[in-house]
């Protein structure tokens, strides 16, 4: 997999506002999140399923997501992921190469991506929180807050669904806390779900589940490499410290793989540190100018959905840009849409998806994140942030192991 610029989120200096045309978009269709699940569907020969993603068909098959280990962090830290490094550039079939995450890199937008195998314009989870356009109030995706029905707003049929209708041997093996979450229902479900609070009894189970059919498919998830980066940063002992575990995870996983299998390690994004300063963390809660005109700030530090006040939309658009466009890609809805950020240019995203997205989005290439003190507080005081398309965001792994 090639074509994707890789480097820290600080290496361009370009003094003029940021064409969102380019910025480094997600791999729909060839090498993206979504690609991943139909391709290993299709090698289990369930009918209807393609993938521009090409992996060697398995009997058995397991997929092993880390929340937060982006490929640029795995890169960095061969010393304390000494089996993970190992597998990296490992095959000429693309694994052992970055894939790229949707936009925004985020966990509700990419673990939807994953189960779904549909860029965020279809699925309709394009960010953290969104507008429902129903309530006319924003909507948290990954903690579902308030509550609207999971099946009309994410109303497509899992891969994990498919499988299991085709007669595949389907589980997901992860924290009995996400049995019941309406995001594992609509984005993780199919088949049986098996609850293990350790992540050695996740990977010991997810390695008998994998070996319980002559065709199977196996998720298991693991989420404190993400949760430590949040509350330490990834520059962090912390950090390093569940980097070092889930690598002993994965290796504990790889050498229990029952005959005819494939392993394969992924994530749903990176993280960037951002400094707590007020040119890297720009308040919106504080900035009258950002605030003008807009009825609700949704997304994250990193990349922002802005819905405007009736008739205010393109005045909001221009400010934005004027006072971030060094910095961020800034476009407005239609923008963002064709030029590929939720699917691939010139797809659109379903309809009832567009309301969804923000008047404005917002997306930043520099080391900066627009929080919300007041009315974010526990998300404004995280060390570690994610969501945009630079490569330390937006790049993660698939690495493979066969037996």
């Amino acid at each position: 997999m090639t074509g994707y610029a890789s480097g820290p989120a600080t290496s361009w200096q370009d003094p003029t506002p940021l064409d969102p045309r380019t910025a480094p978009l997600p791999r729909y269709g060839a090498g993206a999140l979504s690609d991943l699940l139909p391709a290993v569907a299709a090698g289990l020969e369930v009918p209807g399923l393609t993938s521009g993603l090409q992996l060697e068909p398995a009997d058995r098959v397991c997929v092993f997501l880390i929340d937060g280990l982006g490929w640029e962090l795995l890169k960095a830290h061969p010393a304390e992921a000494p089996f993970l490094h190992s597998l990296l550039g490992s095959s000429m079939n693309g694994t052992g190469q970055p894939m790229t995450a949707g936009f925004p890199s985020t966990t509700a937008t990419s673990l939807a991506s994953v189960g779904t195998g549909l860029p965020p314009g279809a699925h309709g989870l394009p960010g953290y929180t969104v507008r429902d356009p129903a309530a006319g109030q924003l909507m948290n995706q990954l903690r579902w807050r308030p509550w609207t029905d999971p099946y009309a707003w994410q109303p497509y049929p899992t891969i994990f669904q498919l499988a299991d209708a085709a007669g595949v041997h389907t589980c997901q093996v992860s924290a009995p806390d996400f049995q019941h979450t309406p995001l594992t229902k609509i984005a993780l479900s199919g088949g049986t779900f098996h609850g293990r609070e350790l992540g050695e009894d996740r990977m010991d189970l997810a390695a008998d589940r994998l070996g319980a059919a002559g065709r199977s498919l196996v998720y298991t998830y693991y989420s404190e490499v993400d949760g430590n980066g949040h509350r330490f940063g990834v520059d962090s002992d912390e950090w390093r410290g569940q980097l070092m575990y889930v690598d002993r995870l994965a290796q504990r996983l790889a050498e229990q793989l029952p005959p005819r299998s494939a392993l394969y390690v992924t994530a749903d994004h990176g993280m960037i540190d951002i400094p707590f300063d007020p040119e890297s963390r720009v308040d919106f809660d504080e900035d009258w100018e950002l605030g003008a005109g807009v009825a609700l700030l949704g997304g994250e530090g990193r990349a922002r959905h802005v819905y405007a006040v009736p008739g205010a939309a393109g005045d909001v658009l221009a400010c934005w840009r004027e006072v971030l466009g060094e910095q961020m890609w800034v476009a407005g809805r239609d923008e963002a849409i064709e030029a590929g950020w939720f699917g691939r240019p010139g797809d659109g995203v379903d309809e009832r998806v567009r309301g969804r997205i923000g008047d404005v989005v917002a997306a930043a290439r520099d080391d900066i994140a627009i929080v919300a003190s007041r009315t974010e507080p526990n998300e404004s005081a995280m060390v570690g942030l994610h969501g945009s398309m630079t490569p330390v965001e937006q790049l993660v792994p698939l690495l493979e192991v066969r037996t």
